[in-house]
């Protein structure tokens, strides 16, 4: 009766044993950690100070310079104005484009469902400015920003910069999602 030894010399006896120079890298190697993200964690502790010394008034929710903005109760003007001058990164966007009042609510939806899932705090979504429309009007501008004020997770929103859509989009600052240890 042959031993497993045996069998297994047995079954790799025409096999050609690898130099010891061509290891393959060691498998054990731990990966690098995830940067941190400092930028992102000072923004959200801004924001979070800044919302809680509230200065707003349903007066002041626009601005003089015309440029259409809206804050929540409770979120400083000076926060508002932050967001108008670029304080938060854009961390991503939505283009509406081409897209029916419809396509464009369920895609707006989905949308902030997926930044609040991400934890993402500052937004542009495009609503366009009606150049391609019958009239020559914004379809979708209104129905956006009335979407926006309906949502609870919306802080504030300002129109974006001529460089960064003008009359044609919106930056959004999305509140913090809850750390799940914390919900009660």
């Amino acid at each position: 009766m042959n031993s497993d030894k045996e069998l297994f010399l047995a079954a790799v006896a025409d096999a050609t044993p690898l130099p010891r120079t061509a290891r393959p890298p060691s498998v054990s190697a731990k990966p690098k950690p995830r940067p941190i993200p400092v930028k992102r964690l000072e923004d959200e502790a801004q924001a979070l100070h800044d919302s809680q010394l509230s200065d707003m008034t349903p007066e002041s929710l626009l601005d003089s310079d015309e440029a259409l903005s809206f804050a929540r109760t409770g979120i400083s003007s000076d926060t508002l104005r932050k967001l108008r001058r670029g304080h938060w990164v854009i961390q991503d966007s939505l283009d509406l484009h081409g897209l029916r009042s419809d396509e464009a609510r369920a895609a707006f939806a989905e949308f902030l469902r997926r930044c609040g899932q991400r934890a993402i705090r500052c937004v542009r979504i495009i609503h366009g400015k009606g150049l391609g429309s019958a009239n020559r009007q914004p379809v979708l501008k209104g129905k956006v920003l009335a979407w926006l004020q309906q949502r609870d997770e919306v802080l504030a929103y300002c129109q974006a910069p001529a460089n960064d859509g003008g009359s044609g989009a919106v930056r959004v600052l999305l509140r913090q999602p809850r750390h799940p240890s914390r919900r009660s």
